[in-house]
Parts: structure tokens; C-alpha cells; sequence
């Protein structure tokens, strides 16, 4: 399995964050992102570009970006530019948000489009980082007769995570992604989506396994495996304005090593190749012990895993 760890929020740190993240060895540095939240949030290409100035190895995932609210354009340009500066480097994570109405309102976009706005970017969004040239008159996208230059290092384009939970991700990611990310997931529904998505997948013409399976976790670790519940708990339930302690055995990972190892086991054993590590931390001294503690006692074993089904 590979591990992915979310950066942290403070985007002054994010270039230390990094190289901390790629000499740990892990695999990637994730940021998500919106215009306005409950609280303090990046731009995840801007973070990231950030990120891949301190790097040479990692990987740098966007999770996610809330495609609906950047014009095609924008969008296409900005991602074949951090392909370019991370050296081929990147992942684009794509979502449609919604959870926060108000972000949709200051970009002027209607919520009721923001899943049709999306299908229709990544419609087009793979031939322009290809370097075609594109001419669209849709919807929302509109492109005359125009080619990106330069287009992305990776060809025909940055490998697309598609996140979410409901029906229409799933088919999102059985038509465009080359990796399925779902949160707030258990590995019983991540195992029924991800052979959903590639039953879908292959009805769009694209051969069987075509997307491979990850999970995106909020989560904490810690030696006392009752404080690790207790953090994650306390933490998630500010950012996202609810109280999660009903909802903690089911969607977050959290315990000791042996315990965050027993459940990881339990996600990969239903698909997921890859980890997104949130972590729920109280603060950045928190959130370093707890980084150290994943790389030195969890990272290791889950690393040394081999593919029991087919995935990435």
C-alpha cells in the first residue's frame, strides 16, 4: 500500500512539511482546498507547487480539487503548469464540492451544476493537457480551436483521482479516473464501489481494473490507542461542524499501531493501493509526534503487503 499524508493547514509551512514527508518515505503529499470553509484552507496548487519546489521523489496529490468552481481553462492551465515545475510529478484529485454553499456563491456557480459542470471540465480537460488542439462549445466549456502550450509532462496527462461517495462519483470515476479516492468509507463499501466502478468502466470501453482503489482517512495514532479515538474525534468534529463520536468506529482511522495496521489491513484487503492520511491532530507538535509514531510503526508494514487482487 502506498501512503499519501495530507499537508498540513498552514501553508507557510508547506515546503518543510513536504521534504519532512518525502524523508520519512512515504510516498505523497496531499493537499486539499477551497475558496472559503469553516476555517483556514489552502489552494491546493498553490501549496502544492510549493511542495514540489522542497521534493524531488514524492508524488503531489490534490484532494481535492473542487473542479466546478475554476473555468476549464484556468483549470487545465494550472495543472499542466505543476505537472511542469514537479517534473511529471502530479495527480489531480477531482471533487464537486457542495458541502459549503457559500464558496459556490462567491464564484458565481449555481450548486444544482456543479456535478454536470464537472463531467463537462473533464470531458475536455484530458486533450488539452494532451497538447490537441481543442475546439468545445458545451454547456459551460467553451474552447475555439485552441492548444495548450506547454502541456503536461505525463502524457495524455496527469493521472485523475476522482473522490466522493454517491452514485455519480462512482460513475464520475468509472468514466474519467484512473483511481477511485471515496471518504468516509468503510472497507465494505469501498470494496462494493471500487468493483462498481470497474463494472462501469468497462461499460464506458476501457479495459477491466482500469481504476484502481484508495481511501481518504481522517484519522489519528497514538500509543494509547483510547487518545488516539479521543483526538480524532475532538478534531473532525470542529472542521467539519458536527459531532463525530457516532460516527468514529465506522469512518475514521484511529488506535494504536497494531490497531490503525489491523484496520488498514481491512482496506486493502477491499481494493485500496493507496492511502490519503488526514491527520487529526490538535496541533503541529501533536501532529509531528504522530507522523513520527506512523512512519516508524505503521508505514513499514503496510508497505510490505503484496497484492492479493488487482490494483495498483
Amino acid at each position: 500500500m502506498r501512503v499519501g499524508i495530507v499537508a498540513g493547514q498552514d501553508q507557510r509551512e508547506v515546503a518543510r512539511d513536504a521534504r519532512w514527508v518525502e524523508e520519512a518515505g512515504f510516498d505523497q503529499v496531499a493537499c486539499g482546498e477551497h475558496l472559503f470553509f469553516h476555517g483556514p484552507t489552502p489552494n491546493s496548487f498553490v501549496a502544492l507547487a510549493a511542495a514540489a519546489g522542497a521534493t524531488e521523489r514524492v508524488r503531489l496529490l490534490s484532494a481535492l480539487t473542487i473542479v466546478p468552481v475554476y473555468p476549464l481553462a484556468i483549470l487545465a492551465k494550472l495543472t499542466a503548469s505543476l505537472d511542469q515545475v514537479s517534473g511529471g510529478r502530479f495527480d489531480l484529485g477531482v471533487g464537486v464540492g457542495g458541502e459549503y454553499p457559500p464558496e459556490f456563491a462567491s464564484a458565481g456557480v449555481d450548486t444544482r451544476d456543479r456535478g454536470a459542470r464537472t463531467d463537462e471540465a473533464l470531458e475536455v480537460l484530458r486533450p488539452l493537457l494532451a497538447g490537441e488542439t481543442v475546439t468545445h462549445q458545451g454547456r459551460f466549456v467553451r474552447i475555439p480551436g485552441l492548444a495548450l502550450q506547454p502541456p503536461a509532462v505525463q502524457q495524455p496527462g496527469p493521472p485523475v483521482w476522482v473522490g466522493g461517495r454517491k452514485g455519480a462519483a462512482v460513475r464520475r470515476a468509472a468514466r474519467f479516473g484512473d483511481v477511485w479516492l471515496p471518504y468516509m468509507y468503510t472497507p465494505e463499501q469501498l470494496a462494493k464501489s471500487l468493483a462498481e466502478v470497474n463494472e462501469a468502466a468497462v461499460r464506458f470501453g476501457r479495459p477491466e481494473g482500469a481504476v484502481a482503489g484508495a481511501v481518504y482517512c481522517w484519522g489519528a495514532v497514538d500509543t494509547e490507542a483510547d487518545r488516539a479515538r479521543r483526538g480524532a474525534i475532538e478534531v473532525v468534529s470542529q472542521v467539519y461542524q458536527q459531532d463525530f463520536t457516532p460516527l468514529a468506529d465506522r469512518y475514521l482511522l484511529h488506535g494504536d499501531p497494531p490497531k490503525v495496521i489491523e484496520r488498514l489491513r481491512e482496506y486493502y484487503d477491499a481494493g485500496a493501493r493507496h492511502l490519503v492520511f488526514s491527520p487529526a491532530a490538535g496541533g503541529a507538535a501533536e501532529r509531528a509526534a504522530m507522523l513520527e509514531l506512523f512512519a516508524a510503526e505503521v508505514l513499514p508494514e503496510v508497505r510490505s503487503w503484496a497484492p492479493t487482487r488487482s490494483g495498483v
